[in-house]
């Protein structure tokens, strides 16, 4: 019987045929499509025609298929769906494919046959989109040691393979750490949160088959929880549990994982000619040096410290005004920052959910959509890897675009967090496919499901990161989408989240889940007015990370990442009350693989262009300008990768940003 995996997918749009594949198919489909690719690789190097763009840059854009199809469906399976197989089979896939990627990099003869495409690139008379598809093949080769050679081409290769082993290890002990915790709760601590946390609670409790409610990990319950119970010692319990992710010892602990990390990274640069992994890393991106990021950060933390220390002192007066002396500590923030909140801004996040109903904000994600490209999103139904899946199919002018999935609530065997990737990125050679998209959430469930404003700002985040999936025109996958600089590719995400915020959008689709009433006037001023409520905290969270992140890459790897994150937070004077977003054993970003190592300060880096793009919108007709929203895709959304980022943001905008917008735009500084 032919592997289903591996076969032809005669499902409707070639959808990934869930309905037929096992957890057995997984590993016997690795190795032949490993197999294949290393076939097809070993026809391209070993070629005697001469080297050419088309039976070189070419042959490599059309080679590993199918293994790209294999892994699109178990990473989709393996990140939102996990069980002891699936988790058995990444920690040795993980190995065999760092492994794979490095032999591809250190074939000596098929880095000959590219470089000379790359000397001859002057005479090929190339497209614009060509010459950029050879340079990124060509850096993407040095850069993975495809120069190097004898013992140090060896010990490269053990670097990335180890690499990978320890990405994997380290997600899987943080999965396992939020999937095993959790608190009872007694009828009685149930006092004082609202219907919606207490619903949270008991379908948490029933998803582990307990008989009440309970606390877990998971961000859409531990959240509202720290905000609304009057139960301090219930609070600093939960709390101490998420800030321990990854540091209790025993197995799941994370912490030596990340000082090998480090040092093995620090290893790798040095091995291609880099003083530190940070000048590597960020020698691609927009950025280009850590001076540059340090500049930024530091730029926002005096402001953000300063809002945060302020606004420490008058939760720390309401603290003692309820009888609690002492210091405020990380978790009373919450509780009385949302005290503050409906103080300030008689804004009650309790009465304020109803009016966010998850169904209500997908329709909201969706017709924005619409107005601005044209695009309509139709119910697909096909069989996907989990009852809580939906599809879509995307359409514009009656044409196919794309399918769109999302995958929204928490679960135990999900890992944290919200993310977007594609399981078919666009393209047009070597034939055209449209892409198939994916956005992974984790929303507390309910009936009907209910969202915070922050849950609805993500799902508006990850929908944008879908949209540079689906309007991707380009000719070669390697440059589709979201395939750009790393601190470029949260512009059009964080960008999206604008819309969420624009009245009309709020009016039309913030209806109350039981009466279908929209969301009064007074209460959308509210929650507008209050946009900016708590970013001395949110911002001293975030950066503080950044800089951890940049500390730990530029300059020698530490000894003990730990003691390294603590003389960090200590220099930039750190306020008591509020800690990192991601401490260094649950900085999933930075040490679960590449992508986001020396890169966290990405997502600021992009806010600061996001609030200048949205305030082009402002200053030319509004929210749903068309002239912008079509310069908005031919220069952003749809080029992928195809030129260099500030190359398009030029093209867009007609020049760069300062901090000053994203300092306006958080409430940091006077507009």
């Amino acid at each position: 019987m032919t592997n289903p995996l591996l076969a032809e997918w005669q499902t409707p749009f070639e959808i990934a045929p869930f309905d037929r594949i096992k957890d057995e198919d997984f590993a016997p489909a690795l190795e032949e499509a490993l197999a294949a690719h290393r076939a097809e690789i070993a026809a391209i190097a070993e070629s005697s025609a001469s080297p050419s763009f088309a039976n070189v840059i070419e042959a490599l854009e059309a080679a590993g298929k199918a293994l790209d199809r294999v892994l699109s469906v178990f990473f989709t399976v393996a990140g939102a769906d996990s069980n002891p197989t699936r988790e058995a089979l990444q920690r040795d896939f993980s190995p065999k494919l760092a492994a794979h990627y490095s032999e591809i990099s250190a074939n000596k003869a098929l880095f000959a046959r590219v470089a000379a495409v790359w000397e001859a690139r002057e005479t090929l008379d190339l497209t614009d989109e060509q010459n950029r598809v050879l340079m990124l093949t060509h850096r993407g080769f040095v850069r993975s040691g495809a120069a190097l050679s004898g013992p140090e081409e060896a010990r490269m290769k053990e670097i990335k393979g180890r690499l990978a082993t320890l990405g994997t290890q380290f997600t899987q002990n943080l999965l396992a750490d939020e999937r095993e915790w959790f608190m009872t709760l007694s009828e009685a601590d149930l006092d004082g949160l609202p219907g919606f946390v207490v619903d949270a609670a008991r379908a948490a409790g029933a998803e582990k088959g307990l008989g009440g409610p309970v606390v877990t990990l998971s961000r859409s319950l531990i959240v509202p929880f720290l905000q609304f119970s009057p139960r301090r010692d219930l609070r600093e319990r939960a709390y101490r549990a998420w800030m321990a992710r990854g540091a209790n010892g025993g197995e799941t602990d994370n912490r030596a994982i990340a000082a090998e990390t480090l040092h093995l990274r620090e290893e790798r640069a040095r091995l291609l000619g880099y003083d530190n992994f940070a000048q590597y890393k960020l020698e691609t991106e927009m950025a280009r040096e850590p001076a540059r990021v340090r500049d930024l950060l530091l730029q926002v933390w005096d402001p953000a410290r300063a809002r945060a220390e302020a606004d420490a002192q008058v939760l720390t007066a309401m603290m003692h005004s309820d009888g609690v002396n002492g210091d405020l500590e990380p978790w009373d923030w919450h509780f009385y920052a949302e005290k503050r909140r409906k103080a300030d801004h008689d804004l009650d996040e309790a009465a304020l959910k109803p009016y966010l109903q998850l169904d209500r904000m997908i329709e909201a994600a969706f017709a924005c959509a619409n107005r601005l490209f044209g695009l309509e999103l139709r119910p697909l139904n096909v069989p996907l890897y989990h009852a809580d899946c939906r599809a879509w199919e995307v359409i514009r002018n009656g044409q196919h675009v794309a399918v769109f999935i999302g995958d929204y609530f928490a679960r135990g065997s999900k890992r944290s967090g919200a993310w977007c990737s594609a399981m078919r990125s666009q393209a047009r050679f070597p034939q055209v496919q449209a892409p198939v998209v994916i956005n992974v959430c984790n929303f507390a469930k309910g009936d009907p499901a209910l969202l915070s404003y922050d849950d609805a700002r993500t799902l508006f985040h990850e929908f944008g990161h879908a949209l540079h999936q689906m309007l991707s025109d380009v000719t070669y996958e390697s440059i589709s989408g979201t395939s750009v600089a790393r601190d470029f590719v949260e512009l059009p995400s964080q960008l999206y989240e604008h819309w969420l915020e624009v009245p009309e959008v709020l009016r039309e689709f913030a209806t109350h889940a039981e009466t279908g009433e929209p969301m009064p006037q007074a209460m959308l001023e509210k929650v507008l007015g209050a946009a900016n409520f708590d970013q001395g905290f949110q911002t001293v969270e975030y950066v503080s990370s950044a800089l951890v992140d940049l500390a730990f890459h530029d300059g020698p790897a530490p000894v003990d990442p730990m003691e390294k994150q603590a003389e960090v937070l200590a220099a930039l004077g750190m306020p008591h009350a509020i800690g990192m977003r991601h401490a260094t054993p649950h900085f999933a970003h930075v040490f679960a693989g590449d992508g986001y190592s020396s890169g966290y300060y990405s997502y600021m880096w992009s806010e600061v262009m996001d609030a200048d793009a949205f305030a082009a919108f402002e200053e030319a007709g509004g929210a749903f300008d068309p002239e912008r929203a079509e310069a908005l895709e031919r220069h952003i959304l749809s080029t992928g990768g195809s030129r260099e980022a500030e190359e398009l943001y030029l093209a867009f905008r007609g020049r760069l940003p300062g901090v000053e917008a994203l300092l306006k735009g958080r409430g940091l500084i006077a507009a």
